[in-house]
């Protein structure tokens, strides 16, 4: 197919609530513009099925770097989904059933013909910290649980613990345990809520504080080979930028690349051709594959063209 001919969709949060200076979807469709293709603007609810056929209503969509004015939008056109090309499904947490159902729509469009970029039931499959499970040897001591009994056990057994939700995200509700602490019964008690949902707990990594929360990008299964390191702010446990941690660039350790050795390939067996893994020391704490950061920010560090790797990665599946 001709580059010139190929069309994008994107399936997104309100393309106006961005940053633009720090959206890695923003960087995305700068790049595919770049390379000619046209790109279709998508929201959840533009998305609908009729006796099995995915349908959406469409906006051409004109991209800038700018941080004041970074977008022109058309009017809306229903079309049939499966003759985009490519769809990126870039909508943020929270992996809810909303999230679900709308895997099970593109589902249609991949059917159809269409590569949707990551695989629309693989996002359904790889949840972002449950799927460490799959890889152990590469995590520190993780629990996964609904009982209160189980995280008390936990802590006295480690000492100093992080508990947090499974489907959180940008550092939200993510708590520092230490054994003897009088409020650790209220934090098990609020993240599981009362024993009704479950959550995660892992070793505190004590080395967070210097080396910070890498985040390390595999596009179809191979690393960037730079991460990013996110260093909390001085009284903060969190390596979230939306909370206020500091980026650096650094250089993957051996550790690092022994990491993506054992997921990488796994990812792009499952069609997931874009994914953010959370390293912390020298362990894996989470696979981010629903809408995974750090394009921009990395980009300004080492003066690469990312977007554009991942963008050879989609033309080669077509």
């Amino acid at each position: 197919m001709n580059q010139q001919n190929r069309r994008l969709g994107v399936v997104m949060d309100p393309i106006s609530s961005i940053k633009p200076v720090k959206d890695s979807t923003l960087a995305m469709l700068l790049e595919a513009q770049a390379r000619g293709w046209e790109i279709r603007y998508m929201e959840q609810a533009d998305l609908w099925v009729r006796d099995g056929h995915l349908r959406a209503r469409t906006r051409g969509l004109t991209v800038r770097d700018d941080k004041t004015d970074w977008f022109d939008l058309d009017e809306a056109v229903p079309e049939p989904a499966g003759d985009l090309d490519v769809v990126l499904m870039r909508k943020d947490p929270p992996f809810d059933m909303e999230y679900i159902y709308t895997t099970y729509l593109l589902g249609r469009a991949e059917e159809a013909g269409c590569l949707v970029v990551n695989r629309s039931n693989s996002l359904r499959d790889v949840s972002e910290k449950a799927y460490t499970m799959w890889f152990a040897e590469c995590c520190p001591p993780t629990l996964i649980t609904r009982s209160m009994e189980e995280m008390r056990a936990f802590l006295a057994d480690l000492g100093s613990i992080v508990v947090k939700p499974l489907d959180g995200m940008g550092g939200r509700s993510i708590f520092v345990v230490h054994a003897g602490d009088p409020n650790s019964n209220v934090i098990f008690e609020t993240i599981t809520e009362s024993g009704e949902r479950f959550a995660m707990a892992q070793q505190y990594i004590k080395e967070i504080s210097e080396g910070g929360d890498k985040r390390i990008l595999l596009i179809d299964g191979q690393p960037y080979p730079h991460a990013l390191a996110r260093i909390p702010a001085p009284g903060d446990n969190r390596g979230n930028l939306a909370v206020g941690a500091r980026a650096e660039g650094r250089e993957l350790t051996a550790r690092d690349r022994w990491i993506c050795e054992r997921v990488g390939p796994v990812l792009r067996e499952k069609g997931i051709i874009f994914a953010g893994l959370d390293v912390i020391g020298d362990y894996l704490t989470e696979i981010n594959v629903t809408s995974p950061t750090g394009i921009r920010e990395l980009e300004r560090f080492f003066g690469d063209n990312i977007a554009g790797l991942l963008f050879d990665a989609i033309e080669a599946r077509l």
